[in-house]
Parts: structure tokens; C-alpha cells; sequence
């Protein structure tokens, strides 16, 4: 098997990366396999598991590849720490998919690097499946995310709180460029490399502003928005990502590193599901303004950039980041209002759409009703049947109060019932990965090494927006004595 990598990271960025290894392992396995995504990368893998295997753990890079761990700083929970760095990823090089678009193909697990910081730069098989089921989760919903490509089991014990069996993820990204890579060399005061580093993310990410005058803030501005359209998005979902660091924040815009991550059940912005997230900082609810902090440490890293002028530099910074709370408020808006089937209408500034929205959040957290189905179930009173979103709230004049408020809401404009039902059931799913079921799966697969329940998961996740027989579980939420007791953790 050979790829067509094109590994311009490695090429132009020398002094951004250690070249480096991954380590070999004892007995690999392929567990896992996302043909889709291999075709949509133009790759043509052969059905010879034992050589896929091989490939995927490591042991045989195909050819091309220039393995290389990405040098970043980052702060994790508010406190800064100048070098952290791929400690147990490698980036394998990179491919020109079927789009035309770059993409990045790195292994996670593959060993530990100069950078890892006294870790066994290991990995588990349960950590590595939650990550090929969440992002393939999100991409079924629609989020710009990175993608799990395979898995493969190492045959080789990690040690954890207890020994675990040990794998290697292979991760497909638009670019595993971070905040954190522009925190490094702010932290080295290095700006040759940075202006290099910057140039080499617009090329890449926004290549329409390459060679202009106000290039710097303009890239500034433009992974602002990035960021603030998919934060909109996993607030529409329900979605807590659980360790927002700036190493964990991409410049492409897409969700990366699902470690501590979960849905949220029964609707509270206080919502937290990590282990070490002990103070709340990266609680559902405190997501966009984590983002707002973290494109602030951007902005900081790309002062000198921005202008020859400190104060000039300054003041475009402080006005790219202000105007977050305007862009997130702009795509919030939008996701609220396709969720709530409503049509965007010019001559309105969006103030009672808005108002409308959060009072239906209100209701949603007063009644503790399941955020997923509440949605679901108020495309179905659209079509004429609220009684399944009755059933959800327990104060009922309340909701029939805002029921009557949105219906003539609906009624201005033009969409008939049943077009606007069905168009509500594309933007809010009947199903989302349920905390409950995602464990039963990566425990079965951990410890009985049995991939059925992950495969019948994967299965019911690839189409969530539709109501499909013998699904009926993958729907339900979670125990009440469950979701009080869950947890995640990074897997690290």
C-alpha cells in the first residue's frame, strides 16, 4: 500500500517538530476501520488485516511517511505551561483528499516522544473507541470534527489504575495546528518562527488572505469565527467537551482531543462530566466564554504580528476578541432558530427569536427534561402532536404559555406544518451517543473483547435524524441513578 503524502509541515516548519519514531509493538490487531473515510481520502486499502494492522500500529509506516511530534505550549485550566508537545502522537504526514483539501493523518499511542514529559506515550482501547465513536457521532451531526481512520490494538498491557489492553489510534485532521502552537514560540519570544508559523496557517486554512497587508488579524478574525460557529454547534447539541485547553482548541475550526467528553441528558448549564474538571471551569454552559479566553491567548501570542505598533496591535486584537460575543451570539442565534423551525426575517433583529429560545431553555432546566428528546419531541408538536412533549415537563401551563408563543411565532411564517416538522427532525436528532451506552460498548470491547455492542452503536450513531426500528435503545436516555454517578476521564 502506498499514500500520495505530501507532508508540507515537515518541509517548511523546521524547529515546529522533533522527527521521531513510533514505537514498535508486540502483537497487532485491527479493530477498527473506517472505509468512508479512506475512500473520501482517495486511499485504497486492501482487505489483508494483518498488513493493515502492521501499517496502522506502526510497525510498517507506508511509504512517504515522515513521522514527526508537533511542539506547542498550552494553558490547561488557566495555568500556562510553555512545552508540552505531542507526547505520545506523531504526525505520519499528509494527504490531499478527494476535495482537494489537506489533511492530516497521525497516530495516537504510538509510543512516547522527547515530549512526553515522563508519560508512556500509550494509549488504551477503550479511550481510543470513545474517540471514533464521538467524532464519528459528530460528523453524522454535522460537526466540523477530526476522524477516527483505525484502531488497532497493540497486544501490549497499559497501565492506568489498572492494567488495560493498549491501542493506536490513527486520526485524520484538517491540520493538527492549535493555539498552543502559536503559545510556543510567543513563549520563546521567537517571531521569525512565528511569522513563520502564521504565514504557513493562512496558506493552509485561509489562503485567500495569503500575501495581504492585514493578513495577521484578518487570520485572527477568521478562526474567531470558526470558533464561535462551532461552539453554536455543540451548545445546539448538548454537546461538553470537557477539557477546553488551548492545546485542545484547532485553528481549522474543528473538534479535537475527545477525551473527557459527553452528552448532556436531563438540560443544565452546569452540566460537567470530567474528572478533573473539579471547579466547573469547563462546564457545558461556560463553553463559549472558554473559547472567548482561549482566542485571547491567541490574540496575545500574535501581537507582534498584528501591527508594528503595540497600542495599533493591541487595539485590533481587543476588537477581534470583543466581537466573539456578537459572532457566537450571531450563530447561536441561527442554531436555536433551525431547532426551533423558525425562518430568519430581515426586518427583525432577532430579539424576540432570542428572548423565545432561552425561555424555552428555561422551561427545559426547570423541569430537568432531556435536552435531546425535548427538542425531538417539540418537531412532532409542530406536526400537531404535543402530547410527547408533555409528557417531558412538569409544569404544564408554563410550557403551553410558550407552546402558544411559538406557534404564532411559527405562524408568521410560510413553512406549512409538516415541512417545517420534518425540518426540525434534520436539525434535532432522535438519537446522540448516550452515556450509558457509549461505556456498556468500550467495556465490552475492553474487557471481553467484544466489539459487538461498539459496531451496533456506530451503526445506530451514522444516522441519528432518523426514527429506525429496533434503534429504540440508542434513544432513551440514561438511568437517573447513572447519569448522577458519571464520569470521564481523559485516558491519559
Amino acid at each position: 500500500m502506498s499514500f500520495a503524502f505530501d507532508n508540507s509541515f515537515a518541509r517548511e516548519l523546521p524547529g515546529c517538530y522533533v522527527k521521531w519514531q513510533p514505537e514498535r509493538v508486540p502483537g497487532p490487531s485491527l479493530i477498527f476501520l473506517n472505509r468512508g473515510l479512506a475512500e473520501e481520502l482517495g486511499l485504497h486499502l486492501d482487505h489483508d488485516t494483518t498488513a493493515l494492522a502492521e501499517m496502522f500500529s506502526g510497525n510498517r509506516l507506508p511509504a512517504g511517511a515522515e513521522p514527526i511530534a508537533q511542539a506547542y505550549a498550552g494553558h490547561q485550566f488557566g495555568n500556562f505551561s510553555p512545552q508540552l508537545g505531542d507526547g505520545r502522537a506523531l504526525l505520519i504526514g499528509e494527504l490531499v483528499d478527494r476535495l482537494g483539501r489537506r489533511r492530516d493523518m497521525a497516530f495516537k499511542g504510538s509510543g512516547p516522544t522527547p515530549f512526553a514529559r515522563g508519560g508512556d506515550g500509550k494509549a488504551a482501547v477503550g479511550p481510543m473507541l470513545r474517540e471514533v465513536v464521538i467524532g464519528e457521532a459528530m460528523h453524522a451531526l454535522g460537526v466540523p470534527t477530526t476522524r477516527a481512520l483505525a484502531v488497532v490494538a497493540t497486544g501490549e498491557s497499559v497501565y492506568r489504575e489498572a492494567p488495560l489492553p493498549g491501542a493506536n489510534l490513527t486520526r485524520v485532521a484538517l491540520s493538527h495546528l492549535r493555539v498552543g502552537s502559536f503559545e510556543y514560540h510567543a513563549a520563546r519570544g521567537d517571531q521569525a518562527q512565528m511569522r513563520r508559523l502564521a504565514d504557513y496557517a493562512i496558506a493552509r486554512h485561509d489562503p485567500a488572505l495569503a500575501g495581504t497587508d492585514t493578513r495577521y488579524p484578518d487570520f485572527l478574525r477568521a478562526v474567531m469565527e470558526r470558533q464561535a460557529a462551532l461552539i453554536a454547534r455543540w451548545i445546539g447539541l448538548g454537546f461538553i467537551h470537557g477539557v477546553m485547553n488551548t492545546d485542545n482548541m484547532s485553528i481549522a475550526g474543528e473538534t479535537i482531543d475527545y477525551g473527557p467528553c459527553a452528552f448532556m441528558e436531563a438540560y443544565d448549564p452546569k452540566a460537567v462530566f470530567s474528572s478533573i474538571d473539579r471547579g466547573g471551569r469547563y462546564a457545558y454552559g461556560k463553553q463559549p466564554d472558554i473559547a472567548q479566553w482561549n482566542l485571547a491567548r491567541l490574540a496575545e501570542a500574535l501581537l507582534p504580528l498584528l501591527a508594528e505598533d503595540q497600542d495599533e496591535a493591541i487595539a485590533l486584537a481587543t476588537d477581534v476578541i470583543n466581537d466573539f460575543s456578537v459572532r457566537y451570539r450571531h450563530h447561536w442565534l441561527t442554531v436555536m432558530r433551525t431547532k426551533l423551525g423558525l425562518a430568519a426575517r430581515e426586518e427583525d433583529d432577532g430579539a424576540d427569536d432570542l428572548a423565545l429560545a432561552e425561555d424555552w431553555l428555561a422551561l427545559l432546566h426547570q423541569s430537568r427534561a432531556d435536552f435531546t428528546l425535548a427538542w425531538r419531541h417539540l418537531a412532532d408538536a409542530a406536526a400537531g402532536n404535543p402530547a410527547p412533549l408533555r409528557q417531558r415537563f412538569t409544569d404544564l401551563p408554563a410550557l403551553d404559555a410558550w407552546l402558544a408563543r411559538w406557534q404564532a411565532r411559527c405562524a408568521a411564517d410560510a413553512a406549512a406544518p409538516a415541512t417545517r416538522a420534518g425540518a426540525m427532525r434534520l436539525a434535532n436528532p432522535w438519537l446522540i451517543p448516550r452515556n450509558h451506552l457509549v461505556e456498556e460498548a468500550l467495556t465490552a470491547a475492553s474487557e471481553a473483547n467484544d466489539f459487538a455492542p461498539f459496531e451496533r452503536l456506530l451503526e445506530a450513531l451514522a444516522r441519528p435524524c432518523e426514527e429506525r426500528a429496533g434503534f429504540e435503545r440508542y434513544a432513551a436516555p440514561a438511568p437517573a441513578s447513572f447519569t448522577a454517578t458519571y464520569c470521564t476521564f481523559c485516558g491519559t
